[in-house]
């Protein structure tokens, strides 16, 4: 995803020409007993000599970043502690040795995969449907079980190439007096 700074510095006008780029490089999921994952952003630095490093903003809300990292003049960080489900919202600024800071890049959207979201159908009788957020390159399988030990896999995703929700409907759900899920990362 492809960040643009939207505003420029009344400071310093040279902030106009600084690009960035944020690419999801690495994803610790949360699948299994973990409960938080990491993402590793990476960027196209300023081509400026006075950057001396960038703040990144995040948060849970569209341009509302409650959370701030400031790092080096480098070009990658890794993010920790994520809830897996939600979906965050990042972006950048860069800033030089007076700390006069760059306007906001434009915003990267990352939706934590990890968490498999289950609904019922509004009628006896209708699939139950099956929600989880996917990451780039990997493939996922919906697996079901009666008894917790047997696991049988019922769906999968091909690989995939954006981060985004998908969905799977379940039409056997009805025909089993209990059923769990569960969603295999690969």
């Amino acid at each position: 995803m492809r960040l643009t700074l939207n505003q420029p510095n009344p400071l310093k006008t040279f902030w106009a020409n600084f690009r960035t780029l944020f690419t999801l490089l690495t994803l610790s999921a949360c699948l299994g007993s973990a409960t938080a994952a990491d993402v590793s952003l990476h960027w196209n630095p300023s081509s400026d000599p006075s950057v001396v490093g960038y703040n990144i903003y995040y948060g849970k809300t569209s341009g509302d970043y409650t959370s701030m990292v400031t790092i080096g003049n480098v070009s990658v960080i890794t993010i920790s502690n994520l809830t897996c489900g939600v979906t965050y919202y990042f972006a950048a600024t860069a800033f030089d040795a007076s700390e006069n800071e760059s306007g906001f890049s434009n915003e990267a959207t990352f939706i934590v995969p990890g968490t498999l979201t289950l609904s019922s159908g509004s009628n006896p009788g209708d699939p139950l449907l099956i929600k989880f957020p996917v990451a780039p390159s990997h493939w996922y399988e919906v697996q079901a079980s009666t008894n917790l030990q047997s696991w049988t896999t019922i769906w999968q995703t091909g690989v995939s190439t954006s981060n985004a929700l998908v969905q799977y409907s379940d039409p056997n759900a009805g025909k089993f007096s209990s059923r769990f899920y569960r969603l295999v990362l690969h």
